[in-house]
């Protein structure tokens, strides 16, 4: 996360230019957050993305929907929630 994720989350639709660590802002109808409403709500961004990692690590580890659904015809219910158990111990929340 970043400064600029945390102005739009901050101030949504407001208009201002980031330009390196430099903010401009143009917004006269919005007020311009303070650094340190900044910088707490980039930790904040941060903190909430990284709790989810465990879900974008899920996803990518799961087999395709075709290859789950080929598995439970070809070996069964069991066979296939032994498959999604050991992607969610393996990525635990």
């Amino acid at each position: 996360m970043n400064k600029a994720n945390a102005l739009q989350s901050l101030r949504p639709m407001a208009q201002w230019v980031l330009r390196g660590d430099s903010l401009e802002w143009l917004d006269t109808e919005q007020t311009q957050p303070t650094e340190a409403e900044i910088t707490a709500e980039v930790a904040r961004l941060q903190a909430a993305y990284d709790a989810k990692a465990y879900s974008r690590s899920r996803a990518t580890a799961y087999p395709s929907i075709a290859d789950q659904l080929d598995q439970i015809y070809h070996e069964g219910l069991d066979a296939w929630k032994a498959t999604i158990l050991a992607v969610k111990e393996e990525f635990p929340k």
